[in-house]
């Protein structure tokens, strides 16, 4: 019996349609508890700033750090705990399914690639304060109209970025070898796989040890108390890295696959996800909890636009990069590294972008249409943006699939 459910739930991948709507469902379980949506990108910001520091660099001037907010470090904060927790959980997932094996980028524009679309997605989604996760995933539900914004714009963005990467010199080149009847082929280790499950399971252990320290070492449990809420940070960025994992969610190739190839199974589990969380939040804000709101601007279309081209040319967004690069992909590595340099050059530039780019007003749905009228309106826009998937998906294979 726990030899079928180390197959089925351990082993191999999950469904990408479902594992979104779980990841969804906890995403609001997680806002029901911090009151926050689920972000990677503030953090990264952090890590950038303060390896800015240990070089010397003082970044009390520049603005975007002091609404970020450089205190403690990403162990003694929750969001770096939730961050670090995504890694490990990934890892802990990738070795389960015996995928992780260290891997070279396929070619030199592969690497021009991962580092140009790195610094877009990075740049972009600290322009627009969210990157897929925040302004849109985990956003749409919170019924401000900028996640709307960001949506379009992000879909904008990789429509674009599909079409460059149909350009020859990004085409990949592939050689087919002949080994010949000498050739060794390949060989099969067969122990491979229980032995990278094991190192899974070790690594679960240890990281359930460290959760079980940082309950112990907390506060009784309050959620104005950052101490208190330290080992949660850790215990939902695991589940939030293994999820991402197993159902090798990338919101990449969400978009990008339903315009390459007609595929639409991630895309409408994302949305029926977002769905089953509006109705959540919905619930939880006529409670007294708030969603995030950010100013309907300028700056929201071009970070979306920005972003949603960067992850497509770089071929992984923060969940894609995430998970890929603990399976020992060198190119998503690169990909993580240049997207905290993009958040670099954002905060030291972000005091040159003029006022008008930044400014708006802040559109929350259920303050300007009321309790219900807000919901039917959110509820209607990702009605309308189903029948777009499906009429393009129809579209698509009635021309041939392409």
């Amino acid at each position: 019996m726990f030899k079928e459910f180390r197959t089925k739930y351990l082993t191999n991948f999950w469904n990408v349609g479902q594992a979104m709507i779980i990841l969804a469902i906890v995403a609001t379980v997680y806002f029901g508890i911090f009151g926050g949506g689920w972000a990677v990108t503030g953090e990264m910001t952090r890590w950038g700033g303060e390896f800015l520091e240990l070089f010397g660099m003082d970044l009390s001037g520049y603005s975007y750090y002091k609404i970020t907010n450089l205190d403690d470090n990403p162990l003694t904060r929750f969001e770096g705990l939730m961050l670090i927790g995504m890694f490990v959980g990934a890892t802990i997932a990738a070795f389960m399914a015996n995928k992780v094996k260290f891997r070279l980028p396929a070619s030199k524009i592969r690497v021009f690639q991962a580092i140009v679309g790195g610094l877009l997605s990075g740049f972009g989604a600290r322009l627009a304060f969210g990157c897929n996760l925040l302004d849109f995933f985990t956003g749409l539900p919170y019924f401000s109209l900028h996640t709307w914004l960001f949506a379009v714009f992000m879909v904008l963005g990789i429509y674009v970025a599909v079409k460059v990467g149909k350009l020859p010199v990004f085409m990949p080149k592939t050689e087919l070898k002949n080994f010949g009847p000498k050739g060794k082929g390949t060989t099969h280790d067969k122990g491979r796989a229980d032995r990278n499950f094991a190192i899974g399971v070790i690594i679960a252990i240890l990281a359930i040890i460290w959760f079980a320290y940082l309950l112990m070492q907390a506060p009784a449990l309050d959620l104005k108390v950052k101490a208190s809420i330290l080992p949660l940070g850790l215990l939902f960025g695991l589940v939030f890295g293994f999820i991402i994992s197993k159902g090798q969610i990338c919101f990449t190739s969400c978009f990008r696959d339903l315009f390459l190839f007609g595929r639409d199974v991630a895309t409408k589990g994302a949305f029926y996800g977002m769905i089953i969380a509006t109705l959540i939040v919905f619930v939880l804000m006529l409670n007294g909890y708030v969603g995030k709101v950010t100013n309907f601007s300028p700056a929201v279309a071009i970070g979306a636009f920005l972003f949603g081209f960067g992850i497509v040319f770089a071929g992984g967004c923060e969940c894609g990069w995430t998970y890929r690069a603990t399976e020992g992909q060198l190119h998503f590595m690169i990909v993580g590294v240049a997207n905290v340099v993009g958040t670099m050059v954002l905060a030291l530039s972000y005091d040159l972008i003029p006022t008008w780019i930044k400014d708006g007003p802040k559109i929350q749905l259920l303050e300007v249409f009321g309790p219900l009228g807000g919901l039917a309106v959110n509820l209607c826009l990702f009605v309308s943006a189903l029948l777009l998937v499906f009429i393009y998906k129809r579209n698509f294979f009635a021309k041939g699939g392409y």
